[in-house]
């Protein structure tokens, strides 16, 4: 069985159904769009995943799956509005093929029907997926608050910059594979166990996620590389590039960041150059490779045979290997 396949289909087939028949349109017909230009469907999948794995029908899963990425694509269509973004996965951003106020709205929507498809559980599973995703949906808002007010700020320390990342990234991540083990009813250890498995794999995500954006192609990372040079970003490469670097470089690297004047193509040249010369780009690896290695760790604390605590193992290398 080729479980990315089959859970893939159901996702898909799940995500047609919603909202096929309501109405008005004009709030709906965006949902419909930000839905169908497609993305990995990593939340979900980890949803269903983590619910067989416990030897339960994933099907029993699948609205939380959703919900998932309901709530995942919500996030979408209010952070293009926040960054101004044009495109997202290629296509126009919902606020630039509508409006602004529609981007807004229909975000909203997708933040309530995200919650109603909870509603079909029982009421002892409904109210622990309820309270985890109220949990999650309280800490993406927080992560992407301290995201923000970041990019003024220039003495941002790694420890506040991993806490960031984790909740605007990683949690929910960690909540998708947290709500299939509580449909599956597994034990409170593995709950916390495959949780963690989560956010220790967000983060080593979001790292390598920060080191494509500067080393990566744009055909692999899907947008301009050194956008986050460009948005005074202090990812994991100008924390690493600070902690390596010399008195002059220090001064010269948060000037970088705080020059207004600079071609846009000067500006990511020259702090490239910085971070190559600091070894912020090796020390970045280093770190994504430490992350995935806590996370497989958390995979082999799991109750179940080493077969399911392969596939895990084999799925996180896919995804940071940009596979899926």
């Amino acid at each position: 069985m080729d479980l990315f396949e089959d859970f893939h289909k159901m996702i898909e087939q799940g995500l047609k159904k919603i909202s096929n028949s309501d109405k008005p349109d004009s709030l709906y017909d965006p949902v419909k769009y930000i839905l169908d230009i497609g993305g990995k469907r990593v939340r979900p999948f980890l949803a269903l995943m983590s619910c067989h794995s416990f030897n339960c029908n994933p099907k029993k899963a699948l609205q939380a799956a959703l919900s998932v990425e309901l709530f995942h694509n919500f996030t979408l269509l209010h952070d293009d509005i926040m960054d101004s973004a044009i495109t997202r996965r290629g296509k126009k951003t919902v606020h630039q093929k509508w409006n602004v106020n529609t981007g807004i709205l229909s975000g909203d929507v997708m933040l309530i029907m995200a919650y109603q498809l909870l509603e079909s559980y029982d009421s002892q599973v409904y109210y622990k997926l309820n309270k985890l995703l109220n949990q999650t949906a309280k800490q993406v808002c927080e992560g992407q608050q301290m995201d923000m007010d970041f990019e003024s700020k220039s003495n941002i320390k790694f420890e506040e910059y991993v806490q960031m990342i984790k909740y605007k990234t990683a949690v929910l991540l960690a909540c998708s594979l947290k709500m299939g083990a509580i449909i599956a009813e597994a034990s409170e250890n593995d709950q916390n166990n495959i949780y963690e498995f989560g956010i220790n794999l967000g983060l080593a995500f979001q790292f390598q996620d920060d080191y494509l954006d500067t080393f990566g192609s744009q055909n692999k990372v899907g947008k301009k590389i050194g956008g986050d040079i460009l948005e005074n970003k202090k990812t994991v490469l100008f924390h690493a590039a600070l902690l390596n670097s010399n008195k002059f470089q220090k001064i010269q690297l948060i000037n970088l960041f705080n020059n207004k004047q600079l071609s846009s193509k000067a500006r990511i040249d020259k702090v490239t150059s910085l971070y190559v010369d600091t070894n912020a780009d090796k020390t970045s690896l280093k770190l994504v490779d430490s992350y995935t290695n806590k996370a497989i760790k958390s995979i082999n604390q799991l109750s179940f045979e080493k077969k399911i605590k392969n596939n895990f193992i084999n799925f996180s290398k896919k995804l940071m290997n940009r596979e899926l």
